[in-house]
């Protein structure tokens, strides 16, 4: 039981524990998130290294008046214990549970939804401009970390605040630098002394004094803020936003409550856009979590004591093997680079750039500059690979059409955690690529079966000539054996793994292994299934989707992708193209709607994707057409052996 935290069910009810108090309710804090995500999994690290801020913020802040915008979100697990979700914060990321970022659905402390870095000063500069059209009081916050401040967009949000000079405060949480005892000291005391309201009041008076002498007043004025912007410019860190419009004030013990208190009341008051620089350590509080943060950034469940993760005998990653791939190819190629946003670990760039560093290149989490890069590398002859996560390659959509398909570079796109990612919820699930894609000219657009063609298309990717993305889904593979030797396929053909006369299952992505699953099941009602590997959204393969609409009793499409604009959608535009209108077609994937976080096998059973679901739903449609057949409505009145349709299976799942 905790002395503290079990009385906290507000921000109001922090604010009456004394300050010397708060150290402990710190400790607290601390104990239930290791407690919590060391069953749940989640963003550990990171929200370690912001329990005393978030405490600050919450103690001189009146949430939810006062607005904080969080950018990413996953370090407001602190947030989300102080402001009333502290006895639902067992289901974090589970699904119907907490989400793992602040999500204004979830509750009113939550004044933006955020996933992705870099937009919270700019949203936070709205709410503030809102603020004062609305003609209301109250203060705005962004808190931001040196991680996504690398976003464009971030420094976008920074030139505008500096421009209008709305009155709000940027936390820059900086859990990278540490703080030196003088140097640190000695900016964190200047800066107090600057930003008083006693100095401010003097330093306004004898500008004022200045301006009024007789013809050189105002030279005088303009050398004495050269003189104070030097001495500025010497002792504090902060130029760079001080010339951007900010004012500039820390560093700040992130990890000292009281001093971080002192700061926020000194600084909550005054006129025009603040930024207050707070340094952190990741993973405060938990050894293992402090020595190695960045695997702790997100992590698995694990056994607090020993620090060790659990593990669950599985394949081997798409990622770990598109790494593989990589380096392999790499050593025959040199002109072959690595390129990822902030990403290395997930996304296998680490383990490239262990063995060719000067050959790889993070360019912080800034996808549009990374993608254009990959382009202008192309332009001298090199090979990019830029390996981003699907969700996150929305991010640098201009640059894919502008800086590589209206140029025709040959860039690849390895497209990680395509499809359903679980835990991580709607702001991280891929599903919208294939759409986003294949409309741009010159993209090609591709999807391994299994780990084993992974390899295969990476090799057809980097030999390719044009821009091309491969999509591939987050976790484990099928276990198969891979071939010694990689090889080129051919752009836009399939395979054909099982030939059927029945259905045929046009299959994308690793939803091949499902489909035949699938057909296995039909065999057993009698019913001929073909299952197709799609392999290409584009081009398709025009001469298989004819032929099986011209000998099948109807089409089937599945991926693990939205429908609108999907590789369904694909297919049903080549029958358009092609003048075919006769066969019945019915697209699997996920309806126009937003995918929450959860367990990805539970989501896929819920959604109907799961073998079993696919089953029903194929089982239903085809039965539904095997009715029409017999009343001679249908495309054919027997099936293509000849034999009359068996409805067994329709009334099998009607009961």
């Amino acid at each position: 039981m905790s002395k503290f935290l079990d009385k906290i069910d507000s921000p109001q009810d922090l604010k009456k524990i004394p300050i010397e108090n708060l150290p402990e309710v710190a400790r607290e804090i601390r104990d239930m998130l290791l407690d919590t995500i060391s069953k749940t999994g989640g963003h550990l690290s990171s929200n370690l290294g912001v329990v005393e801020l978030t405490m600050a913020m919450h103690y001189v802040f009146d949430s939810p008046k006062d607005k904080f915008v969080w950018d990413v979100g996953h370090q407001s697990y602190v947030h989300k214990l102080l402001t009333g979700r502290k006895n639902r914060f067992d289901t974090l990321r589970q699904a119907d549970g907490l989400c793992g970022f602040t999500k204004r659905e979830e509750s009113e402390h939550d004044t933006w939804n955020c996933g992705h870095g870099g937009t919270s000063i700019s949203a936070a500069l709205a709410f503030a401009k809102a603020r004062d059209l609305k003609k209301v009081d109250n203060d705005v916050v962004a808190v931001i970390g040196d991680g996504s401040l690398t976003a464009g967009m971030a420094f976008e949000g920074l030139n505008h605040t500096g421009h209008i000079q709305s009155d709000m405060i940027v936390v820059l949480n900086d859990n990278e630098m540490s703080i030196s005892a003088n140097v640190g000291g000695m900016s964190a005391h200047l800066s107090k002394i600057m930003t008083g309201q006693v100095m401010l009041k003097i330093k306004s008076e004898i500008d004022q004094f200045l301006l009024a002498v007789p013809g050189i007043g105002k030279e005088i004025s303009r050398y004495a803020h050269k003189i104070d912007e030097a001495i500025k410019g010497v002792f504090i860190p902060g130029r760079l936003f001080e010339d951007l419009g900010f004012r500039y004030v820390g560093p700040v013990d992130g990890h000292d409550v009281k001093t971080l208190i002192e700061t926020f009341t000194a600084v909550k008051d005054l006129k025009g856009p603040t930024l207050m620089h707070v340094v952190t350590r990741k993973g405060k509080g938990y050894e293992q979590a402090e020595e190695k943060a960045d695997i702790w950034h997100g992590a698995k469940p694990f056994n607090i004591s020993t620090g060790e993760f659990y593990k669950k005998k599985s394949n081997p990653a798409y990622t770990n093997v598109f790494a593989d791939a990589l380096i392999e190819l790499a050593k025959e190629d040199e002109k072959i680079v690595g390129i990822t946003a902030a990403m290395p670990d997930g996304t296998g760039i680490s383990k490239f750039g262990k063995e060719f560093p000067d050959r790889t290149f993070d360019v912080g989490m800034a996808e549009q500059h990374g993608v254009a890069f990959a382009g202008a590398l192309a332009i001298e002859g090199f090979r990019p690979v830029a390996a981003i996560y699907s969700t996150f390659l929305q991010r640098a959509y201009d640059q894919v059409v502008h800086d590589i398909c209206l140029m025709n570079l040959d860039v690849t796109f390895a497209l990680d955690r395509a499809g359903i990612v679980g835990e991580d919820g709607a702001t991280h699930q891929g599903l919208y690529d294939i759409a986003f894609l294949r409309t741009l000219p010159n993209m090609v657009v591709m999807a391994p079966k299994d780990e084993n063609e992974l390899r295969h298309m990476l090799k057809t990717a980097v030999d390719h000539k044009g821009p091309i993305a491969m999509r591939y889904p987050r976790g484990a593979g099928l276990g198969i054996p891979l071939d010694a030797k990689m090889k080129v396929l051919e752009i836009g053909k399939g395979e054909v793994v099982k030939d059927g006369s029945d259905i045929a299952i046009f299959a994308y992505g690793h939803t091949v292994d499902w489909a035949m699953q699938v057909s296995a099941m039909f065999e057993k009602e009698g019913v001929s299934v073909a299952v197709i590997n799609a392999r290409f959204a584009k081009p398709v393969d025009k001469e298989l989707i004819v032929q099986y609409a011209n000998s099948a009793r109807c089409l089937i499409t599945t991926e693990e992708h939205s429908l609108k604009g999907g590789f369904g959608s694909a297919v049903l535009e080549a029958l358009q193209e092609e003048q075919v209108f006769a066969v019945p077609v019915k697209c699997i994937g996920l309806d126009d709607m937003v995918l929450e976080h959860g367990s990805s096998a539970q989501q896929r059973k819920d959604l109907k994707l799961d073998p079993e679901g696919m089953f029903e739903t194929i089982m239903t449609f085809y039965g539904s057409i095997a009715e029409m057949e017999a009343s001679g409505n249908g495309k054919k009145a027997v099936s293509a052996n000849g034999n009359k349709p068996d409805l067994t299976v329709k009334r099998n799942l009607n009961g």
